[in-house]
Protein backbone atom coordinates (compact mmCIF):
# COMPACT_ATOMS: atom_id res chain seq x y z
CA UNK A 1 0.00 0.00 0.00
CA UNK A 2 2.82 2.42 0.91
CA UNK A 3 4.69 1.68 -2.32
CA UNK A 4 1.51 2.07 -4.34
CA UNK A 5 0.82 5.43 -2.71
CA UNK A 6 4.38 6.58 -3.39
CA UNK A 7 4.18 5.44 -7.00
CA UNK A 8 0.93 7.31 -7.51
CA UNK A 9 2.43 10.38 -5.93
CA UNK A 10 5.60 10.29 -8.02
CA UNK A 11 3.74 9.61 -11.25
CA UNK A 12 1.02 12.18 -10.60
CA UNK A 13 3.46 14.80 -9.37
CA UNK A 14 5.76 14.31 -12.35
CA UNK A 15 2.95 15.01 -14.81
CA UNK A 16 1.51 17.76 -12.63
CA UNK A 17 4.87 19.51 -12.38
CA UNK A 18 5.33 19.10 -16.13
CA UNK A 19 1.92 20.68 -16.70
CA UNK A 20 2.60 23.60 -14.39
CA UNK A 21 6.07 24.38 -15.66
CA UNK A 22 5.37 23.96 -19.34
CA UNK A 23 2.13 25.93 -19.13
CA UNK A 24 3.58 28.67 -16.96
CA UNK A 25 6.76 28.71 -19.01
CA UNK A 26 4.81 29.33 -22.19
CA UNK A 27 2.59 31.83 -20.38
CA UNK A 28 5.70 33.62 -19.16
CA UNK A 29 7.03 33.99 -22.69
CA UNK A 30 3.61 35.07 -23.95
CA UNK A 31 3.25 37.52 -21.06
CA UNK A 32 6.66 39.04 -21.83
CA UNK A 33 5.72 39.55 -25.49
CA UNK A 34 2.39 41.10 -24.49
CA UNK A 35 4.10 43.37 -21.94
CA UNK A 36 6.39 44.66 -24.68
CA UNK A 37 3.45 45.28 -27.04
CA UNK A 38 0.96 46.67 -24.53
CA UNK A 39 1.13 49.44 -21.93
CA UNK A 40 0.80 49.23 -18.11
CA UNK A 41 -2.57 50.95 -18.52
CA UNK A 42 -3.85 48.18 -20.80
CA UNK A 43 -2.95 45.56 -18.18
CA UNK A 44 -4.37 47.75 -15.44
CA UNK A 45 -7.78 48.10 -17.09
CA UNK A 46 -8.19 44.34 -17.44
CA UNK A 47 -6.76 43.82 -13.94
CA UNK A 48 -9.55 45.95 -12.47
CA UNK A 49 -12.07 43.38 -13.69
CA UNK A 50 -10.31 40.45 -12.04
CA UNK A 51 -12.20 40.55 -8.76
CA UNK A 52 -15.61 40.35 -10.48
CA UNK A 53 -14.65 37.44 -12.74
CA UNK A 54 -12.86 35.55 -9.95
CA UNK A 55 -15.75 35.82 -7.48
CA UNK A 56 -18.24 34.75 -10.15
CA UNK A 57 -16.18 31.70 -11.08
CA UNK A 58 -15.88 30.77 -7.43
CA UNK A 59 -19.64 30.82 -6.90
CA UNK A 60 -20.19 28.83 -10.08
CA UNK A 61 -18.02 25.98 -8.79
CA UNK A 62 -19.11 26.47 -5.18
CA UNK A 63 -16.45 24.08 -3.91
CA UNK A 64 -18.47 21.19 -5.32
CA UNK A 65 -15.53 19.93 -7.41
CA UNK A 66 -13.45 19.50 -4.26
CA UNK A 67 -16.38 17.76 -2.59
CA UNK A 68 -16.56 15.27 -5.47
CA UNK A 69 -12.80 14.62 -5.30
CA UNK A 70 -13.01 13.97 -1.57
CA UNK A 71 -15.94 11.54 -1.99
CA UNK A 72 -14.73 7.95 -1.85
CA UNK A 73 -17.29 6.67 -4.37
CA UNK A 74 -19.11 9.51 -6.15
CA UNK A 75 -22.04 8.37 -8.27
CA UNK A 76 -23.20 9.41 -11.73
CA UNK A 77 -26.07 11.18 -10.04
CA UNK A 78 -23.57 13.24 -8.03
CA UNK A 79 -21.67 14.26 -11.16
CA UNK A 80 -24.80 15.19 -13.11
CA UNK A 81 -26.17 17.22 -10.21
CA UNK A 82 -22.99 19.26 -9.89
CA UNK A 83 -22.85 19.76 -13.67
CA UNK A 84 -26.38 21.16 -13.76
CA UNK A 85 -25.61 23.50 -10.86
CA UNK A 86 -22.43 24.76 -12.52
CA UNK A 87 -24.09 25.42 -15.87
CA UNK A 88 -27.06 27.20 -14.31
CA UNK A 89 -24.92 29.45 -12.16
CA UNK A 90 -22.64 30.22 -15.11
CA UNK A 91 -25.56 31.70 -17.05
CA UNK A 92 -26.90 33.55 -14.00
CA UNK A 93 -23.57 35.21 -13.16
CA UNK A 94 -22.94 36.14 -16.77
CA UNK A 95 -26.14 38.16 -16.88
CA UNK A 96 -25.43 39.68 -13.46
CA UNK A 97 -22.12 41.03 -14.73
CA UNK A 98 -23.60 42.02 -18.08
CA UNK A 99 -26.20 44.30 -16.48
CA UNK A 100 -23.91 45.59 -13.72
CA UNK A 101 -21.08 46.47 -16.13
CA UNK A 102 -22.12 50.16 -16.48
CA UNK A 103 -22.07 50.60 -12.70
CA UNK A 104 -18.59 49.03 -12.46
CA UNK A 105 -17.31 51.29 -15.24
CA UNK A 106 -18.69 54.34 -13.42
CA UNK A 107 -17.07 53.21 -10.15
CA UNK A 108 -13.61 53.32 -11.76
CA UNK A 109 -14.44 56.28 -14.04
CA UNK A 110 -13.36 54.14 -16.99
CA UNK A 111 -16.15 53.90 -19.64
CA UNK A 112 -14.24 51.27 -21.63
CA UNK A 113 -14.63 48.79 -18.77
CA UNK A 114 -18.32 48.28 -19.59
CA UNK A 115 -17.72 46.45 -22.85
CA UNK A 116 -14.51 44.85 -21.62
CA UNK A 117 -16.38 43.22 -18.74
CA UNK A 118 -19.32 42.11 -20.86
CA UNK A 119 -16.97 40.37 -23.26
CA UNK A 120 -14.70 38.84 -20.61
CA UNK A 121 -17.68 37.47 -18.68
CA UNK A 122 -18.42 35.08 -21.56
CA UNK A 123 -15.90 32.69 -20.00
CA UNK A 124 -18.38 32.16 -17.14
CA UNK A 125 -20.70 30.40 -19.58
CA UNK A 126 -17.95 28.53 -21.44
CA UNK A 127 -15.91 27.08 -18.54
CA UNK A 128 -18.73 25.09 -16.85
CA UNK A 129 -19.19 23.02 -20.02
CA UNK A 130 -16.12 20.98 -19.05
CA UNK A 131 -16.20 21.43 -15.27
CA UNK A 132 -16.99 17.81 -14.39
CA UNK A 133 -14.62 16.55 -17.06
CA UNK A 134 -11.78 18.42 -15.33
CA UNK A 135 -12.81 16.96 -12.00
CA UNK A 136 -12.76 13.44 -13.44
CA UNK A 137 -9.18 13.95 -14.63
CA UNK A 138 -8.13 14.86 -11.08
CA UNK A 139 -10.02 11.95 -9.52
CA UNK A 140 -8.32 9.56 -11.94
CA UNK A 141 -4.94 11.22 -11.22
CA UNK A 142 -4.67 11.63 -15.00
CA UNK A 143 -2.33 14.60 -15.01
CA UNK A 144 -0.79 13.56 -18.30
CA UNK A 145 -4.00 14.51 -20.12
CA UNK A 146 -4.28 17.70 -18.06
CA UNK A 147 -0.75 18.63 -19.10
CA UNK A 148 -1.49 18.18 -22.81
CA UNK A 149 -4.67 20.23 -22.51
CA UNK A 150 -3.00 23.03 -20.56
CA UNK A 151 0.04 23.32 -22.82
CA UNK A 152 -1.98 23.30 -26.05
CA UNK A 153 -4.41 25.82 -24.57
CA UNK A 154 -1.62 28.18 -23.51
CA UNK A 155 0.01 28.12 -26.93
CA UNK A 156 -3.16 28.65 -28.95
CA UNK A 157 -4.73 31.29 -26.71
CA UNK A 158 -1.38 33.03 -26.29
CA UNK A 159 -0.87 33.22 -30.04
CA UNK A 160 -4.31 34.80 -30.43
CA UNK A 161 -3.55 37.35 -27.70
CA UNK A 162 -0.21 38.28 -29.27
CA UNK A 163 -1.79 38.67 -32.71
CA UNK A 164 -4.47 40.97 -31.29
CA UNK A 165 -1.86 43.03 -29.43
CA UNK A 166 0.27 43.30 -32.55
CA UNK A 167 -2.79 44.60 -34.43
CA UNK A 168 -3.06 47.42 -31.87
CA UNK A 169 -6.16 46.20 -30.03
CA UNK A 170 -4.84 47.30 -26.61
CA UNK A 171 -6.71 45.79 -23.64
CA UNK A 172 -8.96 43.87 -26.03
CA UNK A 173 -5.98 41.65 -26.80
CA UNK A 174 -6.03 40.40 -23.20
CA UNK A 175 -9.79 39.88 -23.33
CA UNK A 176 -9.47 37.95 -26.59
CA UNK A 177 -6.80 35.77 -25.04
CA UNK A 178 -9.05 34.96 -22.05
CA UNK A 179 -12.02 34.01 -24.22
CA UNK A 180 -9.87 31.94 -26.57
CA UNK A 181 -8.34 30.16 -23.58
CA UNK A 182 -11.77 29.21 -22.23
CA UNK A 183 -12.94 27.91 -25.61
CA UNK A 184 -9.79 25.92 -26.39
CA UNK A 185 -9.54 24.39 -22.90
CA UNK A 186 -13.19 23.35 -22.99
CA UNK A 187 -12.98 21.73 -26.42
CA UNK A 188 -9.78 19.86 -25.58
CA UNK A 189 -11.08 18.63 -22.23
CA UNK A 190 -14.30 17.37 -23.80
CA UNK A 191 -12.27 15.47 -26.37
CA UNK A 192 -10.13 13.79 -23.70
CA UNK A 193 -12.88 12.85 -21.26
CA UNK A 194 -15.82 10.88 -22.61
CA UNK A 195 -18.54 11.73 -20.15
CA UNK A 196 -22.08 12.91 -20.78
CA UNK A 197 -24.28 14.44 -18.09
CA UNK A 198 -27.67 13.03 -17.37
CA UNK A 199 -30.69 15.25 -16.99
CA UNK A 200 -30.89 14.31 -13.32
CA UNK A 201 -30.77 16.63 -10.37
CA UNK A 202 -30.62 14.98 -6.97
CA UNK A 203 -31.47 17.07 -3.92
CA UNK A 204 -29.84 14.46 -1.69
CA UNK A 205 -26.59 14.59 -3.68
CA UNK A 206 -26.57 18.37 -3.63
CA UNK A 207 -27.24 18.59 0.11
CA UNK A 208 -24.55 16.05 0.93
CA UNK A 209 -21.91 17.65 -1.26
CA UNK A 210 -22.88 21.21 -0.38
CA UNK A 211 -22.67 20.50 3.36
CA UNK A 212 -18.93 20.15 2.82
CA UNK A 213 -18.43 22.59 -0.05
CA UNK A 214 -20.42 25.47 1.49
CA UNK A 215 -17.74 26.08 4.12
CA UNK A 216 -15.08 25.63 1.47
CA UNK A 217 -16.88 28.16 -0.72
CA UNK A 218 -16.99 30.63 2.14
CA UNK A 219 -13.28 30.34 2.87
CA UNK A 220 -12.32 30.49 -0.83
CA UNK A 221 -14.60 33.48 -1.34
CA UNK A 222 -12.82 35.40 1.40
CA UNK A 223 -9.44 34.42 -0.04
CA UNK A 224 -10.45 35.37 -3.58
CA UNK A 225 -11.77 38.76 -2.51
CA UNK A 226 -8.59 39.40 -0.56
CA UNK A 227 -6.32 38.53 -3.51
CA UNK A 228 -8.30 40.52 -6.06
CA UNK A 229 -9.16 43.51 -3.90
CA UNK A 230 -5.61 44.88 -4.29
CA UNK A 231 -5.99 45.85 -7.98
CA UNK A 232 -9.43 47.21 -7.13
CA UNK A 233 -8.13 49.41 -4.27
CA UNK A 234 -5.07 50.55 -6.24
CA UNK A 235 -7.19 51.33 -9.30
CA UNK A 236 -9.60 53.39 -7.24
CA UNK A 237 -7.03 55.24 -5.08
CA UNK A 238 -4.23 55.57 -7.63
CA UNK A 239 -4.56 54.89 -11.38
CA UNK A 240 -4.64 52.18 -14.04
CA UNK A 241 -0.86 52.37 -14.60
CA UNK A 242 -0.19 51.61 -10.95
CA UNK A 243 -2.51 48.59 -11.22
CA UNK A 244 -0.44 47.46 -14.19
CA UNK A 245 2.86 47.86 -12.29
CA UNK A 246 1.48 46.05 -9.24
CA UNK A 247 0.05 43.20 -11.31
CA UNK A 248 3.28 42.78 -13.26
CA UNK A 249 5.37 42.95 -10.05
CA UNK A 250 3.38 40.07 -8.62
CA UNK A 251 3.27 38.00 -11.78
CA UNK A 252 6.80 36.57 -11.67
CA UNK A 253 6.82 35.59 -7.96
CA UNK A 254 3.24 34.36 -8.23
CA UNK A 255 4.12 32.20 -11.21
CA UNK A 256 7.22 30.87 -9.46
CA UNK A 257 5.36 29.91 -6.29
CA UNK A 258 1.97 28.80 -7.56
CA UNK A 259 3.53 26.61 -10.24
CA UNK A 260 4.81 24.43 -7.40
CA UNK A 261 1.81 24.97 -5.12
CA UNK A 262 -0.72 24.05 -7.80
CA UNK A 263 1.25 20.99 -8.85
CA UNK A 264 1.60 19.84 -5.24
CA UNK A 265 -2.05 20.49 -4.37
CA UNK A 266 -3.37 18.69 -7.44
CA UNK A 267 -1.55 15.54 -6.38
CA UNK A 268 -1.54 15.92 -2.59
CA UNK A 269 -5.28 16.34 -2.11
CA UNK A 270 -6.49 13.15 -3.85
CA UNK A 271 -3.54 11.11 -2.52
CA UNK A 272 -3.88 12.34 1.08
CA UNK A 273 -7.63 11.78 0.93
CA UNK A 274 -6.87 8.06 0.66
CA UNK A 275 -5.14 8.06 4.08
CA UNK A 276 -7.35 10.62 5.80
CA UNK A 277 -8.11 8.27 8.71
CA UNK A 278 -4.45 7.65 9.63
CA UNK A 279 -3.23 10.90 11.25
CA UNK A 280 0.34 9.77 11.85
CA UNK A 281 0.84 8.65 8.29
CA UNK A 282 -0.98 11.69 6.98
CA UNK A 283 1.45 14.06 8.70
CA UNK A 284 4.45 11.98 7.63
CA UNK A 285 3.42 12.14 3.97
CA UNK A 286 2.55 15.81 4.23
CA UNK A 287 5.94 16.74 5.72
CA UNK A 288 7.58 15.25 2.67
CA UNK A 289 5.37 17.37 0.43
CA UNK A 290 6.37 20.51 2.34
CA UNK A 291 10.06 19.77 2.06
CA UNK A 292 9.89 19.16 -1.68
CA UNK A 293 7.92 22.39 -2.07
CA UNK A 294 10.44 24.47 -0.08
CA UNK A 295 13.43 22.86 -1.79
CA UNK A 296 12.11 23.79 -5.23
CA UNK A 297 10.35 27.10 -4.52
CA UNK A 298 12.45 29.06 -2.04
CA UNK A 299 15.60 29.39 -4.19
CA UNK A 300 13.55 30.44 -7.21
CA UNK A 301 11.84 33.22 -5.25
CA UNK A 302 15.06 34.48 -3.69
CA UNK A 303 16.90 34.30 -7.01
CA UNK A 304 14.07 36.24 -8.62
CA UNK A 305 14.29 38.85 -5.89
CA UNK A 306 18.03 39.27 -6.40
CA UNK A 307 17.94 39.63 -10.18
CA UNK A 308 14.63 41.53 -10.47
CA UNK A 309 16.21 44.62 -12.05
CA UNK A 310 18.12 42.98 -14.93
CA UNK A 311 15.26 40.53 -15.47
CA UNK A 312 12.66 43.29 -15.82
CA UNK A 313 14.86 45.51 -17.97
CA UNK A 314 15.87 42.69 -20.30
CA UNK A 315 12.51 40.95 -20.69
CA UNK A 316 9.96 43.74 -20.33
CA UNK A 317 12.01 46.85 -21.28
CA UNK A 318 12.74 49.83 -19.05
CA UNK A 319 9.14 51.09 -19.13
CA UNK A 320 8.37 48.45 -16.49
CA UNK A 321 11.28 49.28 -14.12
CA UNK A 322 8.98 50.99 -11.54
CA UNK A 323 7.68 47.50 -10.67
CA UNK A 324 11.15 46.20 -9.61
CA UNK A 325 11.12 47.27 -5.92
CA UNK A 326 7.54 46.05 -5.63
CA UNK A 327 8.51 42.67 -7.08
CA UNK A 328 11.42 42.27 -4.66
CA UNK A 329 9.17 42.83 -1.66
CA UNK A 330 6.42 40.57 -2.97
CA UNK A 331 8.90 37.70 -3.43
CA UNK A 332 9.26 37.46 0.35
CA UNK A 333 5.49 37.25 0.82
CA UNK A 334 5.33 34.00 -1.15
CA UNK A 335 7.70 32.12 1.18
CA UNK A 336 5.16 31.63 4.02
CA UNK A 337 2.14 31.86 1.71
CA UNK A 338 3.01 28.67 -0.16
CA UNK A 339 3.29 26.63 3.04
CA UNK A 340 0.06 28.14 4.37
CA UNK A 341 -1.78 27.10 1.21
CA UNK A 342 -0.42 23.57 1.44
CA UNK A 343 -1.46 23.41 5.09
CA UNK A 344 -5.09 23.81 4.06
CA UNK A 345 -4.97 20.31 2.54
CA UNK A 346 -4.75 18.86 6.04
CA UNK A 347 -8.06 20.47 6.97
CA UNK A 348 -9.74 19.58 3.68
CA UNK A 349 -8.86 15.88 3.80
CA UNK A 350 -10.03 15.72 7.42
CA UNK A 351 -13.36 17.20 6.36
CA UNK A 352 -12.85 20.36 8.44
CA UNK A 353 -13.98 22.88 5.86
CA UNK A 354 -15.92 24.55 8.69
CA UNK A 355 -12.65 25.24 10.49
CA UNK A 356 -11.07 26.60 7.31
CA UNK A 357 -13.96 29.04 6.96
CA UNK A 358 -13.59 30.18 10.57
CA UNK A 359 -9.84 30.68 10.11
CA UNK A 360 -10.30 32.60 6.89
CA UNK A 361 -12.78 35.01 8.46
CA UNK A 362 -10.41 35.88 11.29
CA UNK A 363 -7.23 35.95 9.19
CA UNK A 364 -8.70 38.05 6.42
CA UNK A 365 -10.22 40.50 8.89
CA UNK A 366 -6.70 41.15 10.15
CA UNK A 367 -5.29 41.25 6.62
CA UNK A 368 -7.88 43.70 5.34
CA UNK A 369 -6.97 45.94 8.27
CA UNK A 370 -3.33 45.85 7.18
CA UNK A 371 -4.35 46.70 3.60
CA UNK A 372 -6.48 49.67 4.69
CA UNK A 373 -3.61 51.10 6.72
CA UNK A 374 -0.90 50.47 4.12
CA UNK A 375 -2.84 51.97 1.20
CA UNK A 376 -2.34 55.45 2.65
CA UNK A 377 1.46 55.17 2.53
CA UNK A 378 2.12 54.28 -1.09
CA UNK A 379 2.72 51.23 -3.26
CA UNK A 380 5.76 49.93 -1.35
CA UNK A 381 3.81 50.01 1.91
CA UNK A 382 1.07 47.93 0.28
CA UNK A 383 3.67 45.32 -0.73
CA UNK A 384 5.21 45.26 2.77
CA UNK A 385 1.68 44.69 4.03
CA UNK A 386 1.52 41.60 1.82
CA UNK A 387 4.58 40.18 3.61
CA UNK A 388 3.05 40.85 7.03
CA UNK A 389 -0.22 39.26 5.93
CA UNK A 390 1.61 36.19 4.65
CA UNK A 391 3.10 35.68 8.11
CA UNK A 392 -0.36 35.97 9.64
CA UNK A 393 -1.62 33.40 7.16
CA UNK A 394 1.09 30.89 8.05
CA UNK A 395 1.20 31.21 11.84
CA UNK A 396 -2.54 31.36 12.38
CA UNK A 397 -3.15 28.33 10.16
CA UNK A 398 -0.30 26.39 11.79
CA UNK A 399 -1.80 27.14 15.19
CA UNK A 400 -4.89 25.18 14.19
CA UNK A 401 -2.95 22.30 12.65
CA UNK A 402 -1.38 21.89 16.07
CA UNK A 403 -4.80 21.79 17.73
CA UNK A 404 -6.23 19.29 15.27
CA UNK A 405 -3.23 17.10 14.44
CA UNK A 406 -0.49 18.14 16.87
CA UNK A 407 1.45 19.63 13.96
CA UNK A 408 2.28 23.22 14.92
CA UNK A 409 4.37 26.12 13.58
CA UNK A 410 7.58 25.26 15.45
CA UNK A 411 7.67 21.77 14.00
CA UNK A 412 7.01 23.12 10.53
CA UNK A 413 9.66 25.84 10.84
CA UNK A 414 12.18 23.27 12.02
CA UNK A 415 11.55 21.24 8.87
CA UNK A 416 11.85 24.19 6.46
CA UNK A 417 14.74 25.97 8.21
CA UNK A 418 17.52 24.33 6.10
CA UNK A 419 15.75 25.43 2.92
CA UNK A 420 15.46 29.00 4.21
CA UNK A 421 19.22 29.14 4.85
CA UNK A 422 20.02 27.71 1.44
CA UNK A 423 17.74 30.23 -0.26
CA UNK A 424 19.24 33.21 1.55
CA UNK A 425 22.60 32.23 0.05
CA UNK A 426 20.96 32.40 -3.38
CA UNK A 427 19.56 35.85 -2.58
CA UNK A 428 22.96 37.24 -1.61
CA UNK A 429 24.65 35.75 -4.66
CA UNK A 430 22.08 37.07 -7.12
CA UNK A 431 22.12 40.56 -5.56
CA UNK A 432 25.91 40.73 -5.80
CA UNK A 433 25.93 39.53 -9.40
CA UNK A 434 23.20 42.03 -10.38
CA UNK A 435 25.17 44.82 -8.73
CA UNK A 436 28.57 44.12 -10.28
CA UNK A 437 27.52 42.95 -13.76
CA UNK A 438 25.69 45.78 -15.53
CA UNK A 439 24.89 43.94 -18.74
CA UNK A 440 21.41 42.53 -18.18
CA UNK A 441 21.81 39.32 -20.19
CA UNK A 442 25.22 38.48 -18.73
CA UNK A 443 23.92 39.21 -15.24
CA UNK A 444 20.99 36.83 -15.69
CA UNK A 445 23.14 34.06 -17.13
CA UNK A 446 25.72 34.41 -14.36
CA UNK A 447 23.02 34.39 -11.68
CA UNK A 448 21.40 31.28 -13.12
CA UNK A 449 24.64 29.31 -13.41
CA UNK A 450 26.27 30.37 -10.14
CA UNK A 451 23.11 30.14 -8.03
CA UNK A 452 22.01 26.78 -9.43
CA UNK A 453 25.40 25.15 -8.96
CA UNK A 454 25.98 26.55 -5.48
CA UNK A 455 22.46 25.63 -4.33
CA UNK A 456 22.82 22.03 -5.48
CA UNK A 457 26.29 21.76 -3.93
CA UNK A 458 25.20 23.20 -0.58
CA UNK A 459 22.07 21.02 -0.54
CA UNK A 460 24.26 17.98 -1.13
CA UNK A 461 26.45 18.91 1.85
CA UNK A 462 23.52 19.58 4.18
CA UNK A 463 21.64 16.60 2.78
CA UNK A 464 17.98 17.57 3.40
CA UNK A 465 15.27 15.05 2.59
CA UNK A 466 14.04 16.85 -0.53
CA UNK A 467 17.53 16.91 -2.06
CA UNK A 468 17.96 13.18 -1.45
CA UNK A 469 14.59 12.37 -3.02
CA UNK A 470 15.21 14.66 -5.99
CA UNK A 471 18.69 13.23 -6.60
CA UNK A 472 17.35 9.67 -6.36
CA UNK A 473 14.55 10.45 -8.81
CA UNK A 474 16.97 12.02 -11.28
CA UNK A 475 19.34 9.07 -11.07
CA UNK A 476 16.49 6.62 -11.58
CA UNK A 477 15.25 8.51 -14.64
CA UNK A 478 18.75 8.68 -16.11
CA UNK A 479 19.25 4.99 -15.37
CA UNK A 480 16.11 4.11 -17.34
CA UNK A 481 17.35 6.11 -20.27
Amino acid sequence: MADDLKNKTVKGMSWSFAEQFLTRGFNLVIGIILARLLSPTDFGLVGMLGIFIAISQLFIDGGLASALIREKNPSEKDFSTVYIVNMTLGVVFYFLLFFSAPLIADFYHQPLLKNLLRATALILVINPLASIHNTLLVIRVDFRSKMIISVANSLIAGAIGILCAYKGMGPWALVGQSIASAIVATLLTLSFVRWMPRLVFSKDSFKRLFSYSSKLLGSQLIQTIYINVYPMVIGKRYNASDVGYFSRAGQFPNMSSTAFTSAMNQVAFPIMSQIQDDDKRLISVYEKYIQVFCFLTFPVLMGLCGCARPLTSFLLTDKWLPCVPLMQIICFSYLPTGIAQLNLNLFYVKGRSDLVLRMEIIKKALMFGVLIISMFFGMKAICYGLVFNALIDFFYGAFYTKRILGYGPLRQLKIVFPYILLSLVILVESLLISHFIQNNLLSLIASLVVCALSYWALAKVIGPYAYQETATLIRSKLGRN
